[in-house]
């Protein structure tokens, strides 16, 4: 807990009192919707006296994944874990004038729809919103067989989707209050969180919930073709009831996953979005949904230029070949831009050129940034010590082994001033490369 400052902020849905943290101010943990186990969302009731917004938003109940831990530098049950989980944190500028009103951010974290909160440590957004001027929403959502599996014809899919589309209903409603503009919102997500920015795109009230988006490494090439899949995992999940305790619930989603791994690559992310179950059309209608809202959302799509690396030191056959002298990088080589290529790639390529036919604008990107030397290079997450450049978090984790916090920083700045200049609304040009050539902008 911190002591809340002194200045009360006054939205729609209730006083809410936030706590000053160096440049920024933040209010954390504030609700935006409540649902039953299983059951969709429904926004959060507002309230009469002041809300102390001053503890991060509790996770969704989730499994540790040390792996993770050793890579990022994250940290299990960092944060308290509850169900009711679906609370948003705001980070804006300590100076806010009066009446000022800034770019909104709406941050969705990645995880595989498994893991990850809004309000872990390595997603502070503190440097991101004091170098350049922007509100951001850090969002927590439900994650696994909470949020993402329906099950027979009796369990919903897209609670989580849901869940975020509650969020960005709150932002309308609420941000000005916290300097924020409504009339300027940006969503962006990374990984799972880039894959339900994309999807959300499909609703038909996207565009009046922000007018941007920047999709971030989604693994969009392995986003259909589930039914079948998701089918066999929803009848292993008929075991979980709505009284099943939280822990057991996030036990049983590796058995449920387990059923996923004869379906092929589709198993790197056995949750996720489902076509066919709101607020999503059926796979055969995805496109032309996305068309109707293309219109009204700029976008801002890419990924990384290795991204599967991340995933290396997890396969014992890889990193045999990784051994083998000059034979074995060329081969790990090939794996990697074949993987890269088929989930995330040609995928966010082909995502671009339609949403561009569609009338739409879109600009895309490749980050290669990397720390040397490491086995990870330009990995799945590299971008995200970045954007959210916190240097007690961030540095001596594994991705950046051999790295000073000044060769982290100096790119980081950059990032973060073009992710803000794009929700601000700047042109981002047609073409260029950054100093140094570390990261590409093209349009499709």
């Amino acid at each position: 807990m911190v002591e809340p400052v002194e200045t009360l902020f006054t939205p729609p849905c209730g006083p809410v009192t936030g706590w000053r943290d160096g440049d920024v101010l933040r209010a954390t943990g504030i609700p935006y919707a409540r649902a039953a186990r299983f059951q969709p969302p429904a926004a959060a009731t507002d309230w009469t006296a002041p809300l102390a917004a001053t503890s991060p938003a509790p996770a969704c109940p989730q499994g540790p994944v040390p792996f993770l831990d050793d890579v990022l530098g994250t940290r299990y049950g960092e944060l308290p874990g509850s169900e009711d989980c679906q609370n948003l944190s705001i980070t804006m500028p300590a100076d806010l004038a009066r009446g000022e009103k800034l770019p909104v951010m709406v941050w969705l974290h990645g995880g595989s729809y498994t893991t990850g909160s809004g309000d872990l440590a390595i997603f502070d957004p503190a440097r991101l919103v004091a170098e350049n001027r922007v509100v951001v929403v850090s969002v927590t959502y439900r994650l696994g067989l909470f949020g993402y599996l329906a099950v027979g014809s009796h369990r919903p899919g897209n609670l989580g989707l849901l869940d975020q589309l509650e969020a960005f209903r709150w932002v309308q409603r609420n941000i000005s209050a916290f300097g924020g503009d409504p009339g300027r919102v940006t969503a962006f997500g990374q990984s799972a969180g880039g894959d339900a920015v994309a999807h959300l795109m499909a609703t038909p009230e996207a565009p009046s919930l922000f007018q941007r988006a920047i999709i971030q490494s989604a693994p969009l090439g392995i986003a259909r073709g589930r039914a079948r899949m998701n089918k066999a995992m929803g009848i292993v999940a008929e075991a979980v009831t709505e009284e099943t305790p939280a822990m057991e619930v996030v036990a049983m989603e590796q058995d449920v996953a387990q059923v996923a791994r004869k379906f092929g690559m589709l198993a790197a992310m056995p949750f996720g979005t489902q076509y066919g179950h709101a607020p999503l059309p059926e796979e055969a209608d995805i496109e032309a949904a996305w068309n109707r809202t293309a219109p009204g959302i700029e976008i801002l799509i890419g990924h990384t230029s290795e991204e599967a690396r991340l995933f290396l030191p997890r396969s014992p056959l890889l990193m045999r070949l990784h051994r083998v002298p000059l034979v074995g990088p060329a081969a790990l080589r090939g794996v990697n831009w074949v993987v890269t290529e088929t989930v995330y790639g040609r995928a966010s390529r082909k995502f671009a050129r339609r949403h561009v036919r569609a009338g739409g604008k879109a600009h895309r990107y490749l980050l290669t940034w990397h720390a040397p030397g490491t086995i990870f290079g330009a990995a799945h997450t590299v971008d995200l010590p970045l954007l959210f450049g916190n240097r007690k978090t961030w540095e001596g984790v594994g991705l950046l082994a051999g790295l000073t916090w000044e060769q982290i920083d100096v790119p980081g700045r950059i990032i973060r001033g073009i992710w803000a200049s794009f929700a601000r609304g700047d042109d981002l040009g047609t073409k260029g490369d950054v100093p140094g050539g570390w990261l590409s902008l093209s349009k499709p």
